[in-house]
């Protein structure tokens, strides 16, 4: 982590704020405070854990900002299938018609969670990327227990046929269309590229996945504070779980696949995140998929690692903005992308 230095009252206007930070690289004492206080306790308490990192990085996502180019466009017929629209603030050259698209989905362990769950987390995502010259999406999606297995998934596929089509409108280019989860979300993105019964024939137009703190199991354990949520998802036969969980879907014929977890997760994700790592790298070993990329945040934690994006200490956007350059080279081999 970035060592502490002199920081302005955070009581200053938000432009001041944001414009005295982007002068060092090194992260404002009251963010190291707090990342170094909640790490080790995250365990204990993730919900008093996520409510102060909201907190502690709301100066920051404040000060950047930025307003959607549209909002709550629909997808589907149910008022939570709507997704707002970030157009690219800079131009984003080379490799197509129009600007690459990254379609970003909030976590939520499968019962919670909003596009904007508070006034700039999870906004703050398409926001970044649509400063770095892509066209952006922020996705809602129906909730357990009202829309249980496969219902998420089923509405990121849906939500990736209307980019799709509508993309043109805004100047994107579906040929380099990227998909991005965080935490529960990610199971609804793998299993909208991974799972036959959900994804259509021949696959999504999908150039790469990013996977973000990703839930890919489906576990009830005691230590999982979450297991509530994946019985409203999954059901409450447990039978049914392995054959329903993104970790046994991983397929050959899948884009690459981008895995990013925090040093401190929510009870079992690291784990999760490793174990699919090793997944996809036998599949690629087996039968010549594409090879996994996976990087571990340290200091950061669950919400951490999300809260980062649009601000001038993001440690993920620039890694992941420069494996979507490699992917769109060739340089993770694997099924090709398909055609819009």
């Amino acid at each position: 982590m970035a060592g502490k230095g002199d920081e302005p009252d955070i009581m200053a206007s938000p432009e001041f704020i944001l414009r005295l930070y982007r002068m060092s690289p090194a992260l404002p004492t009251f963010l190291v405070d707090a990342l170094a206080h909640w790490g080790p306790r995250w365990h204990q308490d993730i919900t008093a854990g996520r409510d102060a990192m909201f907190e502690a990085w709301a100066p920051l996502l404040a000060a950047s900002a930025l307003a959607p180019t549209a909002r709550d466009l629909p997808y589907g017929e149910d008022p939570r299938q709507v997704l707002d629209v970030y157009a690219p603030q800079v131009e984003c050259s080379g490799g197509g018609p129009g600007v690459p698209i990254l379609v970003f989905v909030h976590g939520g362990a499968f019962v919670r969670g909003d596009k904007e769950q508070t006034p700039w987390i999870y906004a703050n995502v398409p926001a970044e990327f649509s400063r770095h010259g892509y066209l952006a999406f922020n996705v809602e999606y129906r909730l357990a227990p009202q829309s249980p297995w496969p219902g998420g998934a089923e509405d990121v596929r849906e939500a990736l046929r209307w980019v799709v089509r509508h993309a043109a409108r805004w100047g994107g280019d579906p040929s380099r269309l990227f998909l991005m989860g965080h935490s529960a979300a990610c199971a609804h993105c793998a299993s909208a590229l991974w799972d036959a019964r959900v994804r259509p024939d021949g696959g999504l137009p999908v150039a790469g996945l990013v996977l973000v703190s990703p839930r890919v199991v489906a576990d009830t354990r005691a230590d999982n504070p979450n297991a509530h949520g994946v019985r409203a998802y999954y059901g409450e036969d447990e039978a049914l779980y392995a054959g329903r969980e993104p970790l046994g879907q991983a397929r050959a014929d899948a884009p690459p696949t981008f895995i990013a977890l925090a040093q401190y997760e929510n009870p079992l994700l690291d784990f999760y995140a490793l174990a699919l790592a090793q997944r996809l790298a036998v599949v690629a070993d087996r039968d010549k998929g594409p090879m996994p990329r996976v990087v571990q945040l340290m200091d950061h934690n669950h919400v951490s690692i999300v809260a980062q994006f649009n601000t001038p200490f993001n440690a993920l956007g620039g890694p992941i903005r420069d494996w979507f350059a490699r992917v769109l080279a060739g340089q993770y081999a694997g099924a090709p992308a398909l055609s819009a």
